[in-house]
């Protein structure tokens, strides 16, 4: 079994390269080790697959080299991509933020990826798993559960750590490593945090509770939705900033981001002076959620006996809420793995390891990881595509 090009994962970087390089006339075949191909593709969105995002930009990326995601992004745009699904015929709407996400189910982009790669003729075979891989002069041989095969190039696209139960494996860092590439220490990304006992507890009523916040790590900060949960804090904003949060470090969390808390608070003491500070904060959330926050953060009398100090001491407490996460959940939950391997080792106009000719690295693996909101997706097009028109 000889192919151009051999793609190990069949996610959604490895089908978006496979369709790419077969409409360029290469022998393309993609292997992937479970028995469904684009299993995280299934899994996104809540079914409904965020297949993109309209603001995307370099910005919505974390890496230690912040540049290198700049040249695929440009070459395979969102608006590119877009094109494709409508293509094929793909209802789809906008959320917030500019998150795409289809009418019908994730399914629908999985069939575009499938139907591409059928009509740029690349064949995928699933359950197969590769055991070793080794470059020669004229390309490269792999052993596999298939028998043995050989390719004039290899492109790694089987992803991170994330989702382990979605058939995550470290194959491609064990890889990368056996070829001499750095990688850099992987950690979970956007994932939920989990609380010490003695701040989980309270706070374990409120499990299944939203609530609009600004959350904020150093000079980061995202706003959106934070979900309380039986292990601790979720939600679209936590989500974000977990990816830029290091255990040494608090978060800080203000629960008023679009209000100004100490105008009101002194507004409330002039109108309903004999009220307690419970029964105001209840008209800004859940009765119960003003009583467990109250109670936190020690906050007890009349709106009369407050001065403004007090005032203010209220406003920090809602508005500048430092927590310390205990940890998050880790892979098993994440959507994304943080870290990866070093760009500086790959070339950012093709994917090709810099020292290894022929040997191909896409999307999750490499040190590029996205915001929230269809941003990963993204790159895994982009990433996919620039590999798929390098391969000679």
């Amino acid at each position: 079994m000889k192919y151009d090009v051999i793609i190990i994962g069949a996610g959604a970087s490895g089908l978006m390269c496979a369709a790419t390089a077969g409409y360029r006339g290469k022998s393309v075949l993609v292997i992937e080790h479970t028995k469904k191909v684009g299993r995280k593709i299934l899994m996104s969105g809540g079914g409904r697959s965020n297949f993109t995002n309209l603001h995307n930009t370099a910005a919505n990326f974390v890496s230690e080299n912040p540049h290198f995601c700049k040249s695929a992004l440009s070459r395979y745009s969102v608006g590119d991509f877009v094109e494709l699904v409508e293509r094929h015929g793909v209802d789809y709407h906008e959320k917030t933020l500019g998150q795409l996400f289809c009418d019908d189910s994730s399914k629908e982009i999985l069939r575009v990826l499938n139907t591409e790669c059928e009509w740029a003729g690349a064949e995928t075979r699933t359950e197969v798993t590769v055991t070793d891989l080794k470059k020669h002069a004229n390309g490269f041989s792999l052993k596999t559960t298939a028998g043995d095969m050989q390719a004039g190039s290899v492109v790694i696209a089987t992803g991170g750590l994330s989702i382990p139960n979605g058939g995550a494996t470290p194959f491609a860092y064990e890889i990368a490593r056996q070829f001499g590439l750095t990688v850099l220490p992987t950690t979970a990304g956007l994932v939920p945090f989990t609380l010490q006992p003695d701040l989980l507890e309270p706070l374990k009523p409120l499990a299944g509770v939203s609530h609009r916040i600004t959350a904020s790590v150093g000079p980061v900060s995202f706003t959106e939705n934070m979900l309380f949960t039986h292990r601790g804090l979720s939600g679209p904003a936590i989500l974000q900033i977990s990816s830029y949060w290091n255990a040494s470090e608090a978060v800080v969390l203000n629960l008023f981001p679009e209000f100004d808390l100490l105008v009101w608070l002194k507004e409330q003491r002039e109108q309903r002076s004999k009220a307690d500070i419970t029964t105001v904060m209840s008209q800004k959330m859940s009765k119960r959620m003003a009583q467990i926050l109250c109670e936190i953060f020690e906050l007890k009398g009349n709106m009369a006996d407050m001065s403004n100090a007090d005032l203010e001491k209220i406003t920090t407490a809602f508005c500048h809420w430092k927590i310390k996460p205990s940890g998050t959940e880790g892979y098993r939950t994440a959507e994304v793995t943080l870290g990866g391997i070093a760009t500086t080792e790959v070339s950012q106009k093709t994917m090709e390891a810099i020292n290894v000719p022929g040997l191909f690295f896409i999307g999750e693996c490499l040190d590029v990881t996205g915001h929230l909101g269809g941003h990963n997706f993204q790159w895994a097009w982009a990433s996919g595509f620039v590999a798929g028109q390098a391969i000679v």
